[in-house]
């Protein structure tokens, strides 16, 4: 099985005040446009863990195949992006993490500072989760490694 759908949540608050652009959001549109998934939704949400949970419930419930969540994954006050997804997760994906922090470290010291949590929501292929931090090279990081591999991950996943 090949996904077909993928959706975008930034959680930002310099974002959602319009502070700041969705540079990130609009880079990970692109990459996954460009992989040829369809983009259902690409939704800026405020900060912390009760809207990072609904968003993130809304999306899984749709059925939405690959869900990007933007944002969240440092040690701030409101930086509980993680924490939410691991509630969805029925498989994580720990190989992928990894391969996501040895890119990112190639270029920044700072990627080791990302919590990122990446994984399955259903053994018998649900929903994959991909957090990832903020910036434009985190995002381009993550979907790097991952989007090549989304026919393995769905074909795996489904085969169990």
């Amino acid at each position: 099985m090949k996904p077909a759908t993928a959706a975008i949540i930034v959680t930002a608050d310099r974002v959602l005040s319009g502070a700041k652009p969705d540079s990130a959001g609009t880079l990970a549109k692109e990459l996954l446009l460009a992989q040829g998934l369809e983009v259902t939704s690409h939704d800026v949400v405020a900060e912390g863990y009760a809207r990072v949970a609904e968003a993130l419930r809304e999306q899984v419930r749709a059925g939405v195949d690959v869900i990007v969540v933007i944002g969240g994954t440092g040690v701030g006050p409101t930086n509980y992006t993680p924490e939410v997804t691991e509630e969805f997760i029925a498989a994580r994906l720990h190989g992928l993490e990894t391969q996501v922090l040895l890119k990112g470290l190639e270029s920044s010291h700072k990627t080791g500072l990302s919590r990122g949590v990446i994984g399955m929501t259903d053994r018998g292929c649900g929903s994959l989760i991909i957090n990832s931090a903020s910036s434009r090279g985190a995002v381009a990081d993550t979907l790097g490694v991952v989007l090549p591999l989304l026919g393995d991950i769905f074909r795996d996943a489904k085969s169990n």
